[in-house]
């Protein structure tokens, strides 16, 4: 069911050499991106309208409005059972626990006498978060975008999210649960990439936004890459990926449940198993078959996950080299089962998110870690973070000197200027002081 590697034997090559010898998932953002720009300019040009006609193009219902109604909030959260309440309840509280200590505080530096610099944290004024629909439904999703832009201090925040025909046009109603639970009531039914343009251009029914974040289908990825530049954007998530860094010591069953576990999400969603145990690999595949037979999403989402070019268990001579691998990888998701885990985990530089030994399951993060799970994908983990804090604020310098200290250093800008070849810029100090060439 699941294709080996076999990188044993010779010397592991660097680089873009090793990443080309990894599973990826095929997944063309400039493809897409051609067929997202006639929407974006149509909800450009049509607003509201667009919208309504493609939500029944592509979600088979027709709506009167986007903005989904304030009394269907207070309902969908009122009709929610109370232990899905409870657990999100509890997913909410740890993930505030986490992004709370996040927050940056302004600090002013002394850089001379009569000389400071302060860097301000200031969180974008809009943001749109992004729930996508389709196979699942992620109220999860909600709160890792919702909490974040709350901590940071974000004054607007509208969710999108896509309607659906079996509950009326609405998005899904645990989603409209968890906005209200979050006390966010600005909420609307669209999506794919017409929201992404609803909340870049703005209509009449929605403000502009600064930014946008949030997971989403290749559309969605497609229509942030478009918007790149206009609105700040997260990132472009592909499909969902987890690599499990194990040795001898892991058990089988675990590893193969956490495989599993992800490969539900999508037929694209990437499982890899990189171990120097061929006894744990052989284990590993003989325990999805049992593991498979007692889940659901089987024939139309894990077997085609884990069969997939993307999925697959990479053989390594040791967990030396195991490193190097998951490393080129660059997973959204990383676990690590081996001996003295945290020792391994410490070593890691690209991930989206670690996972240290067995009881630290990706599913954990998830849900209720209290970590965030918007996290870079298809190797941009070796340049990009998950979305924090941080993701919602802006540092601002402020510069703040005196007259005497301008004065100490004019002559080091002056000099500068002119080997830069712009006079003017030395001339901008020189006008405020009756200034010469030191020593002339």
């Amino acid at each position: 069911m699941i294709s080996r590697i076999d990188l044993r034997g010779d010397a592991l090559p660097e680089g873009a050499a090793l990443r080309d010898l990894l599973p990826r998932a095929e997944f063309d953002v400039e493809a897409a991106l051609e067929k997202v720009r006639p929407i974006c300019e149509d909800v450009r040009h049509r607003g509201t309208a667009a919208l309504i006609d493609y939500a029944e193009r592509f979600d088979g219902v027709v709506l009167e409005q986007i903005r989904v109604p304030a009394a269907a909030l207070t309902a969908a959260l009122e009709a929610l059972d109370p232990g899905v309440r409870a657990a999100l309840e509890e997913s909410v509280r740890r993930a505030r626990i986490v992004h709370r200590a996040q927050r940056r505080t302004d600090h002013t530096t002394q850089v001379v006498p009569g000389g400071t610099v302060t860097e301000k944290w200031v969180p974008v004024e809009r943001v749109g978060l992004y729930a996508p629909g389709g196979r699942s439904v992620y109220p999860s999703s909600v709160i890792m975008n919702v909490v974040p832009a709350q901590e940071a201090g974000v004054p607007s925040i509208a969710l999108a999210s896509p309607p659906q025909k079996e509950h009326g046009g609405l998005p899904h109603p645990t989603i409209l649960a968890a906005c209200a639970l979050l006390g966010v009531d600005e909420v609307y039914a669209a999506g794919g990439a017409q929201a992404v343009a609803m909340f870049a251009y703005g209509t009449g029914e929605c403000a502009p936004a600064n930014m946008v974040t949030g997971p989403g289908n290749i559309w969605v990825a497609a229509a942030k890459r478009y918007f790149t530049g206009r609105i700040g954007i997260d990132t472009e998530a592909g499909p969902t990926e987890i690599a499990v860094l194990a040795d001898d010591t892991a058990d089988p069953v675990h590893v193969a449940a956490d495989l599993i576990s992800q490969a539900e999400h999508d037929p694209l969603a990437a499982a890899v198993l990189v171990t120097d145990s061929p006894r744990l690999a052989d284990a590993v595949e003989k325990e999805l078959e049992p593991q498979l037979a007692a889940t659901r999403h089987v024939d139309d989402r894990i077997v085609p996950a884990l069969s997939g070019r993307q999925s697959a268990i990479v053989l390594v001579d040791g967990v030396e080299e195991g490193l190097k691998v998951v490393d080129a990888y660059g997973a959204e998701h990383l676990e690590i089962q081996t001996a003295d885990a945290a020792a391994v985990a410490a070593r890691v530089r690209n991930a989206g998110a670690i996972f240290v030994g067995p009881w630290s399951p990706v599913s954990l993060g998830d849900y209720a870690a209290g970590s965030n799970h918007v996290l870079p994908t298809g190797g941009c983990a070796c340049h990009s973070s998950g979305l924090s804090v941080q993701s919602f604020l802006r540092g601002i310098h402020i510069v703040d000197y005196t007259r005497d200290a301008l004065a100490e250093i004019t002559h080091h800008v002056v000099t500068l200027a002119e080997a830069e070849d712009l006079p003017a810029h030395g001339a901008a100090l020189k006008a405020r002081f009756d200034w010469k060439v030191p020593g002339q």
